[in-house]
């Protein structure tokens, strides 16, 4: 095989259990559906292990905007409520001023 054509040795990292499950719970929370009825269940994979099922969990029921219902199948279903940005503390909103400038129109 000549110089130019051997395999490129692979650099990816693999995911861990936690990020994989992670992941998985905010693209849940984050589909279209989900943020117009503002509730989604979670249900816990074969995959999904004891520690990390808990830890994410954990992370979720902290939440405070969150509120968590566990249901008797395992699943855990996530509701909150709509909130403005204004009531956020991890945005920052820019005030703009009210006074406006008439342009001349471009033609």
């Amino acid at each position: 095989m000549s110089e130019h054509m051997k395999p490129l040795p692979d650099h990816r990292q693999a995911i861990t259990a936690i990020e994989r499950l992670s992941l998985r719970v905010s693209s849940m929370i984050n589909h279209p559906l989900a943020q117009t009825q503002r509730w989604v269940t979670v249900h816990r994979l074969d995959t999904d292990g004891d520690a990390e099922w808990e830890e994410v969990i954990g992370l979720l029921a902290e939440t405070p905007e969150l509120e968590l219902t566990f249901n008797d199948d395992g699943s855990v279903t996530l509701r909150w409520q709509r909130s403005s940005v204004e009531e956020r503390d991890d945005f920052i909103v820019e005030q703009r001023s009210e006074r406006r400038v008439e342009a001349a129109p471009p033609f």
